[in-house]
């Protein structure tokens, strides 16, 4: 039995369907289905039910999943096992939260660049809903979310969260005493896009407080957001370990500030490799670097 259509199979299974199945493996859809085709007429069984208008796999199709990840997880034993030949090169795709970005995103692939050189990057920036689709659909390998994402093969390791504080320009921030929250409220306040976390813990914070929310603006950009704060527009809520970062050369500082915010969370979701020991190596590296890097917010 050929395992590159054993592969193939168990990516159309987890995707559930064979275009993103061929995105996934860089090939075509009639090679993929070729495949497939050659491992039903090979195991004389049917694996996907085609007589149905969404992907549903047949009960020997559900069978057979369970012994190709078997067979692919003895492969990479194997692998293991038998001498250690030179890496070969493939690409990682890592989709990523702004938030991340501007922590520890360019460490993070600076390391990977010079542990493992084999690798190719491909990188994404998008908001948390976008991040955990690309990766159930196949379209990235790793993704660092604040959510995580859910999917069979899929699986998840939650990273230590990001301090939330309150942003203004320094000389709001080296005034006298704490700033309370209905000082605080007293100026427009920004925060990420509604509904996302720091924009509900936000409100969360102000209605247990019995307060009115005032003026609070969301914006999906916190490189706006920054640059918004500079400006003059009012006080923001962002990762303090992110301020370093922007306040080099810019007018912005982490206010004294009484109120706590939530943590922002942080989740690696990514996909199990049982036929690709390289890429399982190089994601658990990735999230063993996370794990250790220090977030130092301080200005």
């Amino acid at each position: 039995m050929n395992l590159r259509f054993v592969e193939a199979f168990l990516w159309v299974a987890r995707l559930k369907s064979i275009t993103r199945a061929a995105d996934k493996l860089c090939l075509t859809q009639s090679a993929v289905s070729s495949r497939i085709a050659s491992l039903e007429e090979e195991l004389g069984v049917a694996l996907i039910d085609r007589r149905e208008r969404h992907f549903r796999l047949t009960n020997s199709g559900n069978r057979f999943l369970v012994y190709a990840e078997r067979l692919l997880a003895i492969q990479r034993e194997l692998k293991d096992e038998i001498g250690t030949p030179e890496p070969q090169a493939m690409t990682m795709r890592i989709g990523c939260i702004e938030s991340v970005l501007h922590t520890w995103l360019i460490p993070l692939v600076e390391h990977l660049r010079r542990t493992q050189p084999h690798i190719e990057f491909e990188l994404a920036v998008e908001m948390t809903p976008v991040i955990t689709e690309q990766l159930r659909r196949g379209g990235l390998d790793l993704a660092f979310a604040a959510l995580p994402a859910a999917g069979e093969g899929i699986r998840v390791t939650e990273l230590p969260s990001l301090e939330m504080v309150f942003v203004g320009r320094r000389g709001d921030a080296e005034r006298a005493g704490k700033w309370t929250l209905p000082d605080i409220l007293e100026h427009d306040v920004l925060t990420f896009q509604r509904g996302s976390q720091p924009h509900v813990a936000l409100i969360e914070v102000i209605r247990r407080a019995g307060l009115e929310s005032g003026r609070i603006h969301t914006i999906s950009s916190i490189s706006a957001l920054a640059r918004m704060v500079e400006g003059g527009f009012g006080f923001a809520t962002l990762p303090r370990a992110t301020v370093p970062g922007f306040a080099r050369g810019a007018d912005l500082a982490v206010l004294d500030a009484e109120p706590r915010l939530a943590p922002l969370p942080i989740h690696a979701s990514y996909w199990a490799y049982p036929g690709a020991p390289q890429m399982e190596a190089a994601v658990q590296e990735a999230i063993a670097f996370v794990r250790g890097f220090p977030i130092d917010g301080t200005t």
